[in-house]
């Protein structure tokens, strides 16, 4: 990998001020994107993953950008660890990494790397060292995969102090949202939810990186009956929940957390109090879940305001089903409208 070490040491700050133009983009070009508009604007933001610069990524996300940025986008090794170690050591040079895992199940091997060193460096360094390192990771089901492609592993790392934990649901959120990633001291564990990599939505592209966007949840539907708190791949489907509880009268407002850590909790509780009532829907399974941190917080500042106790839907406590069974696994609409009815008639 030949890049100049001025690039190395300073950057190259060319990020266009124009105005943003809109175009409708699937969720996987809308990161494409992000990813292209972050390395014209820094010189130190460089690629690693399998696969990524000749086949463009098993999704390919990363279509197109080799041709583009040269040896900037790197194929590496069959070895997570070896990635995320790279970009540690990349990052410790001035760069600013981003590293594509393949399958939200292939992390494990890059689990001691992510935890016990990307997480930990800032801190032990008493904010002398920095590891501006992005890690992006396809998450969740739906996609008929086989073993270790289909699971929901965030609790471990929102669990990690000194990492950011980030995940997208929308086109305009994935683009917006790896631009600020990409552009923070911090690291940032993306996860991208890979069913939805083909949801297409009109995109707001170019315009200065907004780094607030990375600890703030988003309210995408107003409702006065009850909250339904989700992220990542059930975005989409709390959006229905509210659409079908509206077609029977029912009012739901539906907040996309964004930030997993750390949880806005102000809107959080501002969106419990309002409503009185919250039902949090993740992939992941229930038990020891982010859920339950979100439920925790909940009740902790929002008690005098709530109706009901807080309910939790999402995977069952085993491990990701065989492909043929994930439909029955997977939080879907009736599931979450269940609970929403348990929570309004309390």
């Amino acid at each position: 990998m030949t890049i100049t070490a001025a690039a190395a040491s300073a950057g190259k700050d060319t990020q266009d001020e124009a105005a943003t133009t809109t175009t409708a983009l699937t969720l996987g070009r809308s990161l494409n994107e992000g990813l292209r508009q972050a390395m014209r604007d820094d010189e130190r933001v460089v690629l690693l993953g399998e696969d990524i610069a000749s086949l463009g990524g098993v999704f390919r996300v990363t279509d197109g950008l080799a041709a583009e940025f040269g040896d900037r986008v790197v194929d590496t090794p069959l070895a997570e660890s070896g990635i995320v170690g790279t970009a540690i050591g990349l990052a410790l040079r001035g760069y600013r990494p981003v590293c594509e895992i393949q399958f939200d199940g292939f992390v494990y091997p890059a689990f001691d790397q992510i935890v016990s060193q990307l997480a930990k460096m800032r801190a032990r360094s008493r904010g002398l060292l920095r590891l501006p390192v992005t890690i992006r990771i396809p998450v969740g089901g739906g996609i008929g995969a086989v073993e270790h492609h289909s699971e929901s592993n965030e609790a471990y790392f929102c669990h990690t102090a000194g990492l950011r934990v980030v995940a997208c649901g929308h086109p305009q959120d994935a683009y917006d949202l790896l631009r600020a990633a990409i552009a923070c001291d911090d690291p940032v564990i993306f996860y991208e939810p890979k069913r939805r990599y083909w949801d297409r939505a009109e995109v707001g592209l170019g315009g200065p990186v907004d780094g607030d966007t990375l600890g703030r949840a988003r309210v995408l539907r107003e409702g006065s009956d009850a909250t339904v708190v989700a992220y990542g791949p059930m975005v989409a489907v709390a959006r229905g929940v509210a659409e079908v509880a509206a077609s029977e009268g029912r009012s739901l407002e539906v907040l996309d957390l964004r930030s997993l850590s750390p949880l806005d909790t102000g809107a959080l509780c501002r969106s419990a109090s309002k409503t009185g009532r919250v039902v949090v829907v993740h992939e992941a399974p229930v038990n020891v879940g982010l859920g339950a941190e979100i439920a925790a917080t909940v009740m902790q500042h929002c008690f005098y305001d709530l109706e009901a106790p807080v309910e939790r839907v999402g995977g069952y406590n085993i491990p990701y089903p065989p492909a043929r069974a994930e439909g029955d696994y997977l939080p879907d609409l009736d599931r979450v409208l269940d609970a929403v009815d348990r929570v309004c008639a309390g």
